[in-house]
């Protein structure tokens, strides 16, 4: 089925983004993934080539054009290309819209140039040990001192953790106002007290940094909280549409290249002489798979095409997040199946889409709270 959503300037923008891997991240990503950490170099490269806010003004070094399409065709690029580690789309999807929709202008001259070429990396810190998707369970807390917060706490599970220059980091700042007494503090890379933990170590993703992060006495200027005083439980709320719709993105994206890889493969192994596309339980598995990409696909499409008219809400958003997600665990699995034993050797990419694949049920928000939304939305 013909996709109808892109015009010529996203294929044209594809195939830059295709030029880009090829050159900056796929003869360096295998030693990524030993060390753990991307270069930062790669980073540079990204701001250099145009990768990195989309939509920020041009005035600060950005693309000046919120059209989510671009988005998408990065996500889908990068998530065929099998390179998750450089982490793009949690910069310009997630981390993005906190900036350009709650930032001051001061905010912005500071910060959005580095955001766009790539000197400056970002995070946002919000799950705790004991805090995940309550965010009624955050303790970290900000004490404010007049002139200044002085943040204490600790994060964990952050992406880009140990690269980061800026973090945002959503702290407590009226003890008795629950989730509505939760505040955004922007926390930069040398700040006293601000420390890193240890780089984590996942079963997928090698090449991204996920780090565990104290704060310590943290010195935080007024002038560094973003958005309203007690207002991140609303600004969190507003961006995490966009959020899970990158996450879909990536997960139809994922599910519909081990289809690709798959088919081609049972067609040229062979089982009792004959090849695995032979068989009809085979021919029903790749159907069935198939048959549930394209119509995910059909649904996907739509949601971007409504957020970059800006009429996409939460709901959909939250159905595209988990339908979209358990189908790539569910494929990723199925293919593997059919792959055999080299479908367990890490040098094949249906082994490495399999372990890399997994958290996508899980951050951005569980499958379990999407369905949550989506229920109350219905029933109340």
């Amino acid at each position: 089925m013909k996709r109808q959503i892109f015009a010529p300037e996203h294929d044209a923008f594809r195939e830059t983004v295709r030029s880009f891997l090829a050159r900056e991240v796929l003869p360096y990503y295998e030693q990524w993934e030993k060390d753990g950490i991307v270069s930062r170099d790669a980073w540079r490269a990204a701001g250099k080539q145009g990768l990195l806010g989309f939509a920020v003004p041009e005035e600060h070094g950005g693309g000046g054009t919120p059209d989510f399409r671009y988005s998408a065709v990065l996500a889908e690029e990068f998530t065929r290309a099998g390179v998750p580690g450089l982490a793009l789309g949690l910069h310009n999807d997630i981390i993005g819209p906190y900036l350009t929709s709650l930032a001051t202008d001061e905010q912005k001259r500071r910060w959005l140039p580095g955001f766009c070429d790539g000197t400056l990396i970002t995070a946002i810190a919000m799950t705790e040990p004991g805090a995940g998707s309550d965010l009624q369970g955050i303790r970290t807390h900000a004490e404010d001192r007049g002139d200044h917060w002085v943040l204490n706490g600790s994060k964990t599970f952050i992406s880009n953790g140990i690269l980061a220059d800026l973090v945002i980091v959503v702290a407590k700042t009226t003890p008795e106002g629950g989730e509505h007494g939760l505040s955004l503090l922007v926390v930069e890379r040398g700040m006293d007290g601000f420390e890193r933990g240890r780089n984590l170590d996942k079963i997928g993703q090698k090449a991204q940094d996920t780090a565990e992060l104290f704060f310590h006495d943290v010195r935080v200027p007024k002038d560094n909280l973003l958005g309203d005083l007690d207002g991140a439980f609303v600004h969190l709320m507003t961006n995490l549409a966009q959020e899970r719709l990158s996450i879909a993105v990536s997960a139809i994206a994922a599910a519909e290249h081990l289809l690709e890889i798959t088919t081609e493969y049972v067609k040229e192994r062979e089982a009792f002489g004959r090849p695995l596309a032979t068989k009809q339980h085979i021919r029903f598995e790749i159907a069935e798979m198939a048959t549930e990409c394209a119509v995910t696909r059909t649904f996907l499409d739509r949601c971007v095409e409504d957020h970059s008219n800006g009429q996409l809400d939460a709901v959909h958003a939250s159905m595209a997040k988990w339908w979209a997600t358990e189908l790539q665990k569910r494929v990723a699995d199925r293919c593997l199946q059919l792959h055999g034993g080299y479908g367990y050797m890490s040098e094949f990419p249906v082994a490495r889409a399999f372990t890399d694949g997994r958290i996508q049920t899980i951050y951005g928000g569980t499958t379990e709270i999407m369905k949550e939304i989506i229920g109350r939305s219905l029933l109340g």
